[in-house]
C-alpha cells in the first residue's frame, strides 16, 4: 500500500471541511476524486500532500508517518516522496522548460550533470524536447502541464498529487493529458491520485471516489 489515511479530520474554524476520510492506494494505481465545490477534494489532496496537517486520524505514506517528521524532514520526504501537478502548473516564469524540471532535483542535493540528463530524458518522453529553452510564458497551456507532470516526475515520486489538472486546458489538451497520466501508470507503475470535475478523466480511472460534505459516499 502506498498510502494510507484513517478517519482524516479537518476544520477551518467552525467549518468542518473533513469529517472522517478513510483512503486505501496501491501502487500503480489512478484513482480520481469528484465531487461538488466544497465538498473536500482540494482540503484532503492538501493533508495527503504533508501541505496541511489533518485535525485527527492517521495518514501513512510508503510505511511512514509524515506527522512524526520535524519540518526540515518534512519537506526533504515531499520533495522526495510525492509530486504535485496544480490547476495553473505553478511552474517558474524566470527559468527555462529544462531549469523548471531540475529545480526539485536540484533541492533534494542531485548532481546537476545527472539531473539535467534526466530532465532531458523526461521532456523528449513527454514531447517536449524542442521547448526545453522555451520559458512557461512562451508554451501553450498544454505545454506548460506536460512540464509541470515532468517536473513531478523527477524525483520518482511514490505517489502523485493532482488537483484539476485538465482545469485549466481545452478538450484536446485534456484527453492528451489524461492519456499520458494512464500511459505513465502502464510503463512506469506510477500512482496518481487526483481530484477533477471531468468527470470524463474520472470515469477513466481505476478507481473513482466521490466526495460530499467532507466523507467519501
Amino acid at each position: 500500500m502506498i498510502l494510507q489515511a484513517n478517519n482524516i479530520h479537518k476544520s477551518f474554524n467552525t467549518l468542518e471541511v473533513l469529517k472522517g476520510v478513510d483512503l486505501s492506494v496501491e501502487k500503480g494505481e489512478v484513482v480520481s476524486i469528484v465531487g461538488a465545490s466544497g465538498a473536500g477534494k482540494t482540503t484532503l489532496l492538501q493533508i495527503l500532500g504533508t501541505l496541511d496537517y489533518a485535525d485527527r486520524g492517521n495518514l501513512s505514506i510508503n510505511d511512514i508517518d509524515p506527522s512524526q517528521l520535524r519540518p526540515s524532514r518534512l519537506a526533504e520526504f515531499r520533495n522526495q516522496h510525492i509530486g504535485f501537478v496544480f490547476q495553473f502548473h505553478h511552474l517558474l516564469p524566470e527559468f527555462n522548460a529544462l531549469e523548471n524540471v531540475c529545480i526539485p532535483a536540484f533541492i533534494a542535493g542531485k548532481g546537476q550533470e545527472q539531473t539535467q540528463e534526466k530532465a532531458t530524458k523526461l521532456l523528449h518522453y513527454l514531447g517536449l524536447y524542442d521547448r526545453m529553452t522555451h520559458k512557461p510564458a512562451q508554451l501553450s497551456g498544454g505545454e506548460q502541464q506536460r512540464l509541470a507532470v515532468a517536473r513531478a516526475l523527477i524525483n520518482d515520486p511514490d505517489i502523485i498529487l493532482a488537483d484539476e489538472p485538465s482545469g485549466n486546458l481545452d478538450s484536446k489538451n485534456s484527453e492528451e493529458l489524461h492519456n499520458l497520466f494512464f500511459k505513465l501508470r502502464d510503463e512506469f507503475r506510477q500512482t496518481f491520485v487526483m481530484a477533477t470535475h471531468n468527470e470524463h478523466l474520472a470515469n477513466m480511472a481505476d478507481r473513482k471516489i466521490t466526495m460530499q460534505d467532507g466523507v467519501i459516499l
